[in-house]
């Protein structure tokens, strides 16, 4: 028996999220499509989400032909997608907003990127669904790390915050015999000099560094860093030999992550899915991220900001109507 294929392709989708600005549902996916013949509905686009497997392998197989797994680092983080109105939305729980610095509602997503300084690709995510599946975002953590060396990541460094910095995290890098820096808490316990375990933020720290014993893992090397306004951050690493230049090289590309943040929040939509079950969801989370690998792309090839390349989908648009406008005075 033939089975006819489906009319909605995730290619359509994916476009549809570069090229809108406001509105990412399905039934508005179908109002932008050509009007030709076949053209998919917003059953068809609904469908579309509903059928994607569970797993990140069509963001793996997109991206892995754009990665260098023997150089760069991997970087992980999560963000909160904001979903203030939702309401039997799956996913959406209470959880705190580094972006509104207070509980909000939203949906946890967990990201590991591989960078090389330049670029910033995603290749993995989980979302943080902890009621059910029982993993906290540590866990995630470590399952994406997993997978990325199953996959033949071996990278320069891990790079991730404090949250992340948890014992078990660290021993299961070095585990893997790769190398990290990460940031600790000002109470994170060390030994300095063989004569007990102190809070980091009593130890005295010259600006090259200093290493010392932490707690539970072994000898690491401690940066203090205080900014202009006097927040003070505790940078570690398992290099010893590292210098401040090389950790202040790297730490420079542990904020990519937070570009990309932005980009697939602005320019992909990934916060503004309708759908309540999470089938959708997930599905909606997984185009958005290999529509923001196409504009990184293009990023990388012509110089051209994500803005300015969603700026020139929409100024066709804008210049269409100017060439005859709808709404006029008679």
């Amino acid at each position: 028996m033939d089975i006819n294929p489906p009319k909605c392709t995730d290619i359509y989708y994916i476009n549809f999220l570069i090229a809108a600005s406001n509105v990412f549902s399905c039934t508005e996916a179908a109002r932008c499509y050509p009007n030709v013949a076949n053209a998919p509905s917003h059953d068809s686009f609904t469908r579309l989400l509903q059928r994607q497997p569970s797993d990140t392998e069509s963001l793996w197989r997109e991206v892995k032909n754009y990665v260098k797994p023997e150089e760069g680092c991997l970087i992980v983080d999560d963000s909160t997608l904001d979903k203030p109105y939702a309401e039997e939305m799956a996913f959406v729980r209470r959880m705190w907003s580094g972006k509104h610095h207070r509980t909000v509602k939203g949906i946890g997503l967990v990201t590991l990127v591989w960078t090389d300084g330049k670029t910033v690709i995603p290749i993995d995510f989980r979302i943080y669904n902890i009621d059910v599946d029982d993993k906290t975002k540590n866990d995630h953590f470590r399952d994406m790390l997993d997978k990325a060396e199953e996959r033949g990541f071996n990278p320069k460094f891990v790079l991730f915050d404090t949250w992340y910095a948890s014992v078990k995290n660290l021993k299961a890098i070095r585990k893997k015999e790769w190398h990290f820096l990460t940031r600790l808490k000002s109470n994170r316990l060390v030994n300095p000099d063989n004569k007990g375990n102190v809070p980091l933020e009593t130890v005295d720290i010259p600006q090259k560094g200093r290493v010392v014993h932490l707690k539970a893992y072994g000898f690491v090397k401690v940066f203090r860093i205080v900014s202009k306004d006097g927040d003070t951050q505790h940078w570690v690493t398992d290099v010893q030999e590292m210098d401040e230049a090389e950790r202040e090289d790297l730490a420079k590309k542990s904020w990519k992550i937070e570009e990309y943040h932005r980009g697939i929040k602005q320019f992909c939509g990934v916060e503004k899915c309708q759908a309540r079950k999470e089938e959708s969801q997930r599905a909606h989370i997984m185009f958005s991220l290999r529509a923001f690998l196409r504009l990184e792309l293009q990023r990388i090839k012509s110089g051209i900001s994500w803005f300015e390349s969603a700026m020139k989908i929409r100024r066709v648009a804008v210049t269409a109507y100017l060439k005859n406008p709808l709404y006029t005075l008679n």
